[in-house]
């Protein structure tokens, strides 16, 4: 058994108090970081003792609390130790902390800074307004349809803390929604036949099912897996069917059905019906290829590869995709595209990280690495490291928990550097969440936050920087290419 990394909050959070909603995310993105830099993930008992710390700290919470997904992960020592989403939430008073990819690149669409485009959002009102609607109500906002070739709209799952695309299976053909995920590679949805929420007699919700009793075309393989993630599990078994995914028909494909899932899947909340783990295959508990990998296997594509645009709910473009076997070129800056090694050992995405700055400061942290995953909503960096970055910040304070407030109107622009180019975050992305959802101009909580590990030099990167560049993942080069949007 594998667990993977993956890590966003896909239920509504108006009953949950931000500093329990900030611990839920940084326990899930210690599990997650846990995995990937293999090391032993934390006990069950500690991870509870930070959440009660926080909440003794708080005022009485309200309801449940959020749930978030997370990445898969690898066994290690014969323990599972997974990765999650690791969002911040509220942090109470603290102390303050003062090479060309052209070979693979495929047209497909008609020493560089990132998230500069003349249309993104700023901080100059503070947290925005709709992406506190949207935190606060869940949901989808739904991708425009993309031009380009081979490609699938990337939908927003609430305040940017998951991306969905729709693909189609079976005789005749369904729609699925699949939460797109780097850090993890089995694709599985639920079974029509027997599924039911973990723990319970109860079935997996209000979701599309796939089974005997819907396609002509579904056979069963058997092969029984099981996939457990930072938070949530599934288990069921491997399958073939007709799979529809971008106009690219992989007919006969295997991948999995589930028979159980934990709530973190089978809610009426979640807003999407399976996932899809485009990692590389060597991470896969159902031992079968990835989608990228069969579309290529079965020659619909020249390469397994994987580009991602993923958008940003406040900038209201809605033109987010993930194009299979290419770049879409219209999409970033050709001119800004790096091609760098991909150094995981594990089957993630992982780069060589030359330099973090702020403000063009170079804050002097080498030899860095950043596990690139779409799955994950936020960063997660060594201590020391996350200290580093915070103290360049105006105003930013640490909670001594692994958690920062920033000034919700900070403009300080933190970049990340690959590939001897430097790619700089939106300052609007490393705001998570308001402290006071009444003073959208007050403090926030910092999308960057302290993970646990002593010595440690890998960073676990999540959207709050993807949002700010065009990533490309390639696993017959094993490579990974990034580029200024435009």
């Amino acid at each position: 058994m594998i667990t993977l990394p993956l890590k966003r909050a896909h239920q509504k959070r108006a009953d949950v108090h931000p500093q329990v909603y900030l611990q839920q995310h940084l326990n899930r993105g210690l599990k997650r970081y846990a995995r990937m830099t293999g090391n032993v993930q934390p006990s069950k008992r500690s991870l509870q003792n930070k959440l009660q710390k926080r909440m003794e700290a708080t005022e009485p919470l309200i309801g449940r609390a959020n749930r978030k997904r997370s990445h898969k992960v690898k066994k290690n020592n014969d323990k599972n130790v997974g990765a999650a989403a690791t969002s911040s939430a509220v942090v109470s008073s603290a102390t303050s902390v003062s090479s060309s990819a052209s070979d693979n690149s495929t047209d497909t669409g008609s020493s560089s800074t990132a998230g500069n485009s003349s249309s993104s959002a700023t901080t100059a009102d503070g947290f925005p307004e709709i992406d506190l609607e949207a935190q606060t109500n869940g949901g989808l906002t739904v991708a425009n349809t993309p031009t380009a070739n081979n490609t699938l709209g990337l939908d927003i799952e609430a305040n940017d803390v998951g991306y969905v695309a729709t693909v189609q299976i079976g005789t005749p053909p369904q729609d699925f929604k699949f939460l797109m995920d780097t850090g993890s590679a089995d694709m599985w949805v639920g079974s029509s036949d027997n599924c039911t929420t973990e723990g319970t007699s109860q079935g997996c919700g209000n979701h599309t099912f796939l089974g005997t009793n819907t396609s002509s075309s579904f056979a069963q393989i058997g092969k029984q897996f099981q996939v457990t993630y930072g938070t949530g599990q599934v288990a069921g078994v491997t399958v073939s069917d007709n799979v529809n995914i971008a106009g690219l028909a992989l007919n006969n494909h295997t991948f999995g059905v589930a028979n159980v899932e934990s709530t973190d899947f089978s809610s009426d909340t979640v807003p999407f019906d399976g996932l899809m783990g485009l990692a590389q295959s060597t991470l896969s508990e159902e031992g079968v290829d990835t989608p990228p990998e069969s579309l290529t296997s079965n020659g619909l594509i020249g390469q397994a590869i994987a580009s991602f645009k993923i958008s940003r709910l406040a900038d209201q473009t809605n033109d987010g995709e993930v194009t299979f076997g290419g770049l879409d070129t219209s999409k970033f800056d050709q001119n800004s595209l790096v091609t760098v090694d991909n150094v995981s050992q594990e089957g993630f995405w992982e780069a060589a990280m030359d330099a973090v700055t702020a403000d063009g400061q170079d804050l002097g942290l080498q030899n860095r690495s950043a596990i690139l995953d779409i799955g994950t909503t936020l960063i997660v960096a060594p201590q020391t490291d996350a200290d580093a970055v915070h103290a360049a910040i105006p105003g930013a304070q640490s909670d001594g928990q692994g958690g920062y407030t920033i000034p919700c109107t900070s403009n300080t622009s933190v970049a990340l550097g690959f590939g001897g180019s430097s790619f700089a975050i939106n300052p609007l992305d490393l705001l998570f969440t308001p402290v006071d959802a009444n003073n959208l101009t007050g403090d926030c909580v910092s999308g960057i936050s302290a993970g646990e590990i002593d010595g440690a030099t890998t960073w676990l990167v999540g959207d709050v920087f993807l949002k700010n560049v065009y990533m490309s993942v390639n696993q017959n080069t094993n490579q990974i290419s990034l580029a200024t949007l435009v």
